[in-house]
Parts: C-alpha cells; structure tokens; sequence
C-alpha cells in the first residue's frame, strides 16, 4: 500500500511541474519595456524588428533623456491598441513638437524599445 502511494504521489508531482512548465514557457514572451499603460499583453517579443504607424498627443517630453511619452490610438504594423507610452527619439525629432500637440508618428520597435522613426505635428502652430 505504502508503494502505491508513493506511486501516486509521483506521478501526482510530475504532473504538477510539466503543467507549471508550460505556464512559465507561454508567459516568457511577454516584453517588459518603458511603457506607461495600456494592454501590452499581445506585443510582441524581442526579435525581428517592427514597424508601427499611429496617431496620438504628446503628453510629456524629456530632452535630456531623449524620451517623448504618447497617448495615441491602435498603431498598425506592430498591432497595439490605444495606450500611452514614452519612445526614444533624437534631439532633432523632439524640437519639432510641443506637449499637447497631435501627431502622426511612426516608430521601429525591437521587442524591448520604441524608436521614433518620424515625427510631426498634424496642425502646427504658426509663431
């Protein structure tokens, strides 16, 4: 009796660490980046670069870090929904706008970091 039970719990034991293994393998993939909010679950992993075009307000602008935070809608190619996140970008993209300005913005993401690739504001103002 005593070897059937502890058969059993074997077994028992196995199962449990081959379920757990599947669940750590599907979650793996999930990126950790700089982002704000938003439902980042389907994003892609590291990898193959992608390319994103959105739509969204500029909400906050750091220039000594090179950062620019958007609230823009879903963005095709990389298929995100509507959320907001900061993305790096060069000095000479972040001139160009202003917080609270709408843009049109395109960006490469590598699974990890959002870089602007283009930039501008849909109705600049005229100073």
């Amino acid at each position: 009796m005593k070897k059937v039970l502890i058969l059993a719990c074997s077994f028992t034991l196995m199962a449990a660490l081959t379920a757990c293994q599947e669940k750590s393998d599907t979650t793996a993939a999930v990126p950790s980046g700089n982002t704000k909010s938003g439902d980042m679950a389907d994003m892609p992993a590291a990898g193959a670069m992608q390319h994103g075009v959105a739509v969204g307000t500029v909400t906050a602008i750091d220039a000594a870090k090179g950062a620019i935070t958007l609230d823009h809608g879903p963005m095709t190619g990389v298929e995100w929904p509507a959320m907001t996140m900061e993305f790096t970008a060069e000095p000479e993209q972040l001139g160009g706008v202003k917080v609270g300005d709408r843009v049109d913005f395109e960006i490469d993401w590598d699974g990890k970091v959002g870089r602007i690739t283009r930039i501008s504001a849909q109705n600049p103002a005229v100073e």
